[in-house]
Parts: structure tokens; sequence; C-alpha cells
């Protein structure tokens, strides 16, 4: 990218290469589906292209250019897809960046916003090219893929997207265990076999969209070895309720970034001020309707439907008859997937505001197919909520949705002694578990040292994270128990 120029039109006429394009940077995806074809590479500069222009002035391209986005926000390449049938392409593309200035953008598919705000981060010069990979489903057909600038600094410098529709991978959590379903006081997978999930938790969408990322997402799934990873959708403190339209287009990307990997989703409705979940119940059947609408037939899916309702005056019996107003709004479109339900006083079976797991067990959610979730951080909360978390998993199906080795602030030193008494109970009792959280936020329970994500990683290894990073790298990745006969 040069200094700024003016703003100026330039459309060409998509030529052969379009055929290409689902990839672009961000990380898209869905479930996996068959091989179709041999990678192809669809060169930029045969592409639409509006508010940019071809050139040729950095070296390392391929082809006979790049496009070079205006300095402004709006602009755009698009491709014309061609698919031999549908199904789900890896997508790749090579892009530079010379500044030291992240260039996001949003990328689309058919219209539909696929990834919003998708970081392009410095590559070092204008002739150091880089990839970024990811996976998309592509109808049967023609398929339209944009690549629009969101910002006033334009987009990078497009070289070139590959379009490959490789065989799936088989051996992934969600490929090994199917469309999972509460049996007894488990969660089981297809062959009817209790299993244990063990992943992470993303920090708010509207601060930390930049720690996921295709590098990122890739080292969870592969390096870190996670089952599962919750997408944390605040509603308010600057989340969805200031811009329901992205931040629901953020949730759907991440959902298919995350499937494409084979990790399991957890859909979280952040609620947490006001922590009474009536106060977002009409945000909620929006929200909720269009994930379900959008993912009803993956079978990766769990909706958190409450994260964390608080206060005197939010009873269990108000909190309950939320989760019977909301499982309704799903079940409608989704009829399978599991609900994780939010439970009384930050969703610690009511242990923090002097209760216990009684107040559930006596007055279950009239619905099936459902868990209540527990919260819990070492430092802070000790044998009392040890103690409610062991016997609660006993009388009804619980899930850790969110758990941390700090104090309640998930700051402070780290009490590993502590938290692993809560890893042993939940491996012995089978409770699945996600841990918070997937960002480089200063506190210590963001796993990746701060500057991070803004640098764009290193990702993988222990080298990027903190002390509690590393900690939870390891009991993620030892080996998971899915049976399967």
């Amino acid at each position: 990218m040069t200094s700024a120029r003016s703003a100026r039109l330039h459309l060409r006429s998509l030529g052969a290469a379009g055929t290409a394009v689902a990839a672009l940077l961000l990380g898209l995806a869905a479930a996996p589906s068959t091989a179709v074809a041999a990678p192809v590479t669809h060169e930029a500069e045969t592409a639409t292209v509006s508010r940019g222009a071809v050139e040729s002035n950095h070296g390392g391209f391929t082809g006979s250019g790049f496009v070079n986005y205006d300095n402004a926000s709006g602009g755009y390449v698009q491709w014309n897809v061609n698919a031999a049938q549908a199904g789900t392409a890896t997508l790749t593309l090579r892009y530079a960046n010379g500044s030291t200035t992240n260039r996001p953008m949003d990328i689309s598919v058919n219209g539909a916003v696929a990834a919003a705000g998708k970081a392009f981060g410095g590559t070092g010069a204008w002739t150091s090219w880089t990839t970024a990979t990811i996976t998309a489903n592509l109808k049967a057909g023609a398929n339209t893929i944009r690549a629009t600038a969101t910002t006033t600094n334009g987009g990078p410098n497009v070289d070139h997207l590959t379009v490959d529709t490789a065989a799936p991978v088989v051996d992934t959590p969600a490929a090994v265990n199917g469309r999972l379903r509460v049996c007894g006081t488990k969660l089981c997978n297809q062959y009817g076999k209790p299993v244990q999930l063990r992943g992470m938790s993303s920090h708010g969408t509207q601060w930390y969209s930049q720690c996921l990322t295709g590098g990122s997402l890739d080292a969870l799934a592969k390096d870190w070895k996670a089952d599962v990873l919750r997408v944390s959708t605040y509603v308010q403190e600057d989340g969805w309720e200031t811009d329901p339209v992205r931040f629901t287009n953020l949730a759907h990307s991440l959902i298919d970034q995350a499937s494409a990997r084979g990790m399991y989703v957890i859909v979280d409705w952040h609620m947490l001020t006001p922590g009474d979940p009536h106060a977002n119940l009409a945000n909620a059947r929006k929200f909720f309707t269009d994930i379900a609408t959008r993912h009803k037939d993956r079978n990766n899916i769990l909706y958190e439907v409450a994260n964390e309702p608080n206060g005197d005056s939010v009873t269990w019996s108000r909190i309950k008859s939320y989760h019977e107003q909301i499982i309704p709004v799903i079940r409608n479109i989704d009829g399978d997937a599991p609900i994780l339900l939010g439970t009384r006083a930050w969703s610690s079976l009511g242990v923090s505001n002097g209760g216990d797991e009684t107040e559930v067990v006596n007055n279950p959610v009239n619905a099936t197919n459902v868990m209540y979730t527990f919260h819990f951080y070492a430092k802070s909360h000790r044998d009392a909520y040890l103690a409610t978390l062991s016997r609660a998993a006993d009388r009804i199906p619980v899930f850790v949705t969110e758990f941390g080795t700090q104090d309640y602030a998930g700051e402070g030193a780290d009490d590993f002694a502590m938290s692993q008494r809560y890893i042993d109970l939940m491996a012995a009792k089978k409770i699945s578990w996600v841990n918070w959280n997937f960002s480089d936020d200063h506190r210590s329970g963001a796993v990746f040292k701060t500057g991070t994500c803004d640098g764009n990683g290193p990702w993988t290894g222990t080298a990027p994270l903190k002390e509690a990073g590393v900690w939870i790298r390891d009991r993620i990745r030892t080996a998971d128990d899915f049976p399967t006969s």
C-alpha cells in the first residue's frame, strides 16, 4: 500500500480467476465434506476491484500484479467462484502489508458477511508476502466472494487466492463424537458414551476479536488439541446491543471457523450487567433465532443462553422462567443441540449468594437435553464451591463453561494447586470445562502475553503464553477419552 491518494472507482469484470476465493483471509468454515478437485490459484488482478488498482511496483507477487486498495473504507476485491458441487473448501489468501497498521476487512460470501473486521496485520514490507488459510461453505455453481476494507487505511495488497476442496479431517473431536446429547447427568456422544470436552473461551469479541484469527484458531485446534471453543458475545459492555448485525455476523464467522477445525462451539450469550436475564429476553430471542437458523444443521453447536445471572433479587425461579421462554425459541429451529443454562449468583449454582445446588435439583427447568452451568475461579472459590460441584454433578447435568486459576476477577496470582483439585474432580466425573480466556488481555487469566494478538502471533508453543496459559494448554493437550464402542 502506498501513501494516501484520492478515492477512485475501478470496476473490472471477473475473469477465470474468480473461481477461487471463498477463502479470503478470514477463517470462515463449516462442516466437513468430500473432496472435489485439486487446488486452483486465482490472481487478484483479474477479479472485480472497487476503489483499488492493479499494480506491480513491489516484487514477489505471482501473475501480472496485485491489487492495491485505496486508502479508504469500502474498497473491495470480488471474485466469482464456481464450485462443481456444494461443500467445504479450504481457501488461502496471499497478501502483503508493509505498514505497522492493521488493515481489517469484512469477508462476505454470496452477500452475507462471513467474517467481520478480519485483521490483516503488518508483514514487515510490501515485498513480504504471507498467507491466511480458512475454510468456507460453497454452494454448487456460482458463488460471489468479496473482501471489503473497513477503515480509512484501506486493505492490504492482495496477490491471489487459492481454493482447495480437500478431503475432511476425520479424527477431530466433532468428527469422532458427532452430535452430543445429555444422557442422565452426563454429556454423551453419538455412541451414547459419556465424554468430557476441554477447551477455551474467547474474551468479549467487542474487545479481542484480533485474538481469534486463522492462525490462533489453528493453534487452538492443532497445537492445544482443544475440543471446544466458547464464543462470548457480550450483550452490554459495548457489545451486541451497540451493533446487533455486526456482532451476530462475528459470531457466525467464529462458529464457521471453529467448525472447520473440527471443534465444538458454545454460543455464549454473555449477559453480565444487568444481571437479570429477563432484561435481555427480547434481544436473546433475536440473537438465538439468527444463530440457530444459520447453524441448525451442524452437529457441533451448544447454546449457552445466559452467562452469569446475578443480583440479590434474581432468584432461581426468575432465572428458570427466562430459560423456559428462550429454550423454545431455539428448539423450534434446532431441535437437537444441547442447551446450557446459567444458574444463580454468577452461575455458581447459588453458592456465591449462600445457596447450593438443591435449588436446581428440587426445581429443574422443564426441558430435556439441557445442562446447568457452573463457574469458578480457584484462588477465590475454595472447598465449598468444589464440594457443590461434586454433589451437583451426581444429581444434575453440569457443564463448567468458565473457570480460571486466579481470583474471581480473572487476575492476580494463580492457584494451580486448587485448580488441579478441580481438574481432577472434573476428569473423574466427566464434567466438561472451558477456561477463561483466549486473549492477550493484561490480566493474568488471559493466556497470551500482552501484545501477542496485535502482533498476529506467534500462536503455537509456550513462548507466547503467560504462566496460566502454559498450565492450561498442558491440561487441554492430554489425550481425550472419547469411547466409540
